[in-house]
């Protein structure tokens, strides 16, 4: 019988160790990096092909998925990885396969693939809910025909617990699992648990998965009939649909990813002298008790000072805030004031950016994707255009423009807000690079809170 290892320290500080991505601006990390800093937006006219959509069905979809090509892309990757996620994906949904692909890029990132953590160490948040809509919606119309001849598959398949099932058996994962759906803030709810994982010492290392969001016509004729969408008066220019923060703004405009963090302890990632591509310092969610969709400036203050709380930091050492942004006139304007609220006189000294102007709203894996994408900034060292930004309704917030600017970060805030008044916030640090350094983001101690953070 093999011998564990003893578990890890509890409340550990937590890095991330590995990142995934497909997205409608790239199928890799660095193609998605590079779409960010280039200012190249995935935003266009959707062909229907489930039936009829919204008049003004513009989106951020991803485009030319091909999941066998992906794999085999991934030179790296040991081949008992690849045939056990052609084995277990090849027939799954669309929605699982790019899950699949953004945690195995995380994975071989990570470098768990060469000196792993034991699978009973390491744990699973799949971010998202309700992500098999698009998937049930194709088959009724032969289930109705036909009932008889439903694949006994779609037992499991519409569950979004067959994430959690296939990842895990692809990965080896055996430890702790769970679906954590928040709305529009499931990648953060998904960050917030792998943290609170890790810090409790219940794994050493934690796969945090943001699910694409495929929509079925259903759903977007619903989000289409209470006015959420925007694209109505840019229906022959798509790529200038989506404004956050601009006074034409008229509403999100959908977009798919599936996106990965790998979440470690800093002793763990010692141990394998793993990079420290970023470090997690903390993160909040607060309810403002509503069961509608308006935001709430109160909600969404609560959020970012619980992060900033959680984290042992002033906002003072903020340098930069990935807005939740969605390019809707009420949820830009709150944020605007929540955001002046929580900076006080620096306010204008924060750089502030959209990523949705670039992605499309992600939904369920948007906190995931902005995650990478803050990360990416600190590590390439700029921040990335906030599109279509031609007249601010702040004209006092520090927004970047048309495109990237050269401006190093080390601190940030990103926000994402979810209908149900579930507000997040969670707060990121750039660690430098370089093997073997996974710990280079000092921390000093303080007299009061949990760990107060230096803000150099």
């Amino acid at each position: 019988m093999t011998a564990q290892r003893p578990p890890l320290s509890p409340d550990p500080r937590v890095l991330v160790t590995g990142m995934g991505i497909v997205s409608a601006i790239g199928h890799t990390v660095d193609a998605f990096a590079a779409s960010l800093e280039e200012g190249r937006s995935g935003i266009r006219r959707l062909e229907p092909d489930l039936g009829s959509m919204p008049a003004a069905a513009i989106g951020a979809a991803i485009d030319g998925f091909d999941f066998e090509g992906l794999l085999g892309r991934r030179a790296a990757t040991p081949e008992p990885l690849v045939k056990a996620a052609q084995r277990v994906a090849r027939r799954a949904p669309f929605t699982i396969q790019a899950s699949v692909i953004a945690a195995i890029e995380a994975w071989h990132q990570a470098g768990l693939q060469l000196s792993g953590v034991a699978g009973e160490r390491i744990g699973l948040v799949v971010a998202g809910h309700n992500t098999t809509r698009r998937y049930q919606y194709s088959l009724g119309r032969d289930f109705e025909r036909q009932p008889q001849y439903l694949s006994p598959k779609y037992a499991l398949h519409h569950l979004d617990s067959d994430q959690i099932g296939v990842l895990s058996q692809i990965l080896g994962i055996k430890g702790e699992g769970m679906v954590a759906g928040g709305a529009s803030a499931s990648g953060n709810v998904g960050i917030i648990q792998g943290l609170r994982l890790l810090r409790l010492g219940l794994v050493d290392a934690c796969l945090v998965v943001g699910v694409v969001a495929d929509l079925s016509p259903m759903e977007w004729q619903a989000f289409h009939g209470i006015g959420a969408l925007g694209g109505k008066a840019f229906a022959d220019q798509p790529e200038r649909a989506c404004r956050p923060f601009d006074r034409r703004h008229e509403g999100f405009i959908p977009g798919q990813a599936a996106a990965c963090l790998i979440l470690e302890s800093d002793e763990s990632a010692r141990r394998r002298g793993a990079d420290g591509l970023a470090e997690i310092l903390g993160g909040a969610t607060a309810l403002h008790a509503t069961a509608f969709t308006d935001p709430d400036v109160d909600g969404e203050v609560r959020a970012m000072r619980g992060a900033l709380r959680d984290a042992g930091l002033e906002a003072a050492a903020i340098a930069y805030v990935n807005t939740h942004g969605t390019s809707s006139p009420k949820g830009d304007q709150v944020e605007m004031e929540a955001l002046r609220a929580v900076f006080g006189q620096r306010f204008p000294d924060v750089w502030v950016n959209a990523t949705k102007g670039l992605t499309g709203h992600c939904l369920y894996s948007a906190g995931v994707v902005e995650a990478i994408a803050t990360i990416v900034q600190f590590r390439r060292g700029f921040i990335h255009p906030n599109l279509n930004l031609e007249d601010p309704i702040e004209p006092a917030a520090r927004f970047s423009g048309a495109a990237a600017i050269r401006a190093p970060v080390r601190t940030a805030l990103s926000n994402s807000f979810g209908f149900g008044g579930i507000n997040t916030s969670i707060v990121l640090r750039a660690c430098a690079r370089g093997r073997g350094s996974p710990t280079a983001c000092p921390i000093a101690p303080s007299a009061s809170g949990r760990n107060r953070r230096s803000a150099s």
